[in-house]
């Protein structure tokens, strides 16, 4: 018999979906369009018939231990996706409840950030780790915060979202509807804008004058940097200028061993890592200063919302075999 844990990332565009073994080894994986605008039942209804597509191909007798999702504004108190922005479903929506209409087994759901540092805990790079943080730096700005070896929840189940941590008093409108949001500044869609402002605030040359909006990605960025462009380089030294003042504040409130940064943007490397790194450490009390690792995820070429939302259902049944022991949980 072959126990499995599924995996689901649920997106404002795609949703993606993976069945999971202990090891960590994705026995296969999937995705549907969200199609948000039809509504949840619509999308759950889909999401099941995709899913039982892709076990009915396994071999073997499959046990599946439960389900977990990582999604937008998930409450991982109460089993609801609440208020999402990159969601047009009003309100709260009872998402646990009405899966389990499909899949009547254990099911958890917390923010995809979240989900993505228990993945990390349980297959990436904190392993034996008990206090990090895990960043994502994509469309926007997510974190997952973990302390006592425990993902940090909070009363209202929605707790880790650096991203909307102020920044910059007045500064760009973010899509919560805040202005000087971290994620405004260090993300994918950050760095564009980053872009933009210097190109109207200098008059240095740049290969990227002649790029519009639409066509400009962080990769192209990345690529006018590599080769010496003055404002591709001035736009990563901010943006690691930003995100290492963010961190600083992470260090503060929570004495992470390791800080990780995963997504398309850590594909820079050093471009990246080595200003965020100087500027961390600049803002960093003296106590902490040096102490902090600062590495990319060891996860980094993986689906991690998907391989972290499965890993929380294999930390609970691991926690319940050790307490089954009656060795305790510290």
């Amino acid at each position: 018999m072959i126990e499995v844990a599924i995996g689901i990332d649920i997106g404002g565009t795609n949703t993606k979906f993976g069945i999971v073994e202990e090891s960590g080894s994705m026995l296969t994986q999937g995705s549907i369009k969200t199609d948000s605008q039809k509504g949840p039942k619509d999308f759950l209804a889909r999401l099941n018939q995709a899913i039982c597509e892709h076990l009915d191909r396994l071999e073997g007798e499959i046990l599946i231990k439960g389900i977990g999702i990582g999604a937008p504004n998930a409450n991982c108190h109460r089993g609801t996706i609440e208020h999402p922005a990159n969601l047009p479903w009003e309100g709260v929506t009872p998402i646990v409840e009405m899966f389990q209409e499909y899949f009547p087994y254990r099911m958890i759901i917390t923010n995809d950030a979240n989900a993505a540092a228990v993945g990390e805990m349980m297959f990436g790079g904190a392993k034996g780790m008990r206090d990090f943080i895990l960043i994502t730096l994509g469309t926007g700005l997510g974190s997952g915060i973990v302390a006592n070896g425990q993902p940090i929840n909070g009363h209202g189940g929605l707790a880790g979202e650096m991203g909307h941590t102020l920044i910059k008093p007045g500064g760009r409108l973010c899509g919560c509807g805040s202005r000087g949001c971290l994620e405004t500044y260090c993300s994918a869609t950050g760095i564009l804008r980053t872009v933009f402002e210097l190109q109207a605030d200098t008059l240095e040359p740049s290969a990227l004058r002649s790029v519009s909006w639409e066509e400009l990605s962080a990769q192209k960025i990345f690529e006018e940097a590599q080769k010496g462009d003055p404002i591709a380089l001035k736009a990563f030294e901010l943006t690691g200028a930003y995100l290492g003042e963010g961190l600083a504040s992470a260090v503060a409130y929570f004495n992470p061993e390791a800080i990780f940064l995963w997504g398309g943007l850590t594909k820079a490397g050093k471009l990246i890592f080595e200003p965020t790194r100087r500027h961390m450490e600049a803002h960093l009390m003296k106590v902490y200063k040096g102490k902090v690792k600062l590495v990319p995820s060891k996860l980094q070429d993986i689906n991690i919302a998907v391989l972290g939302a499965a890993a929380m259902i294999w930390k609970e049944v691991k926690e319940e075999r050790v307490q089954g022991l009656g060795l305790g949980v510290s």
